[in-house]
């Protein structure tokens, strides 16, 4: 197992050795844009986001990658491949959706 695939600060894939886990290690792996790409994953946690509140809280230096969450939010509806979805419009008070029959 990689502790982690990329280098924020050197932009760039990280240098990381592979570490073996223990039986029945739990593994958390969290990033944008993971859902609907085939990767296979025991549970998943899709936390969603509004278009408005996502423009409100992303940093004026990120604003360039709004168009691709808007592109995977429409393309891929990442909330029908997740087996929870929490709205985290307002990061204080999340709200787990719940689907009616």
């Amino acid at each position: 197992m990689l502790t982690r695939l990329w280098d924020a600060a050197a932009d760039r894939a990280a240098r990381e050795p592979y570490r073996e886990l223990p039986p029945g290690a739990i593994l958390l792996v969290s990033g944008p844009l993971l859902l609907g790409g085939g990767l296979a994953f025991d549970v998943t946690v899709h936390l969603e986001m509004s278009a408005a509140a996502l423009a409100r809280r992303t940093p004026p230096e990120a604003a360039w990658t709004l168009p691709a969450f808007e592109r995977y939010a429409t393309e891929v509806v990442p909330a029908s491949f997740a087996d929870v979805v929490v709205r985290v419009d307002d990061p204080r008070r999340p709200a787990l959706v719940v689907e009616r029959s």
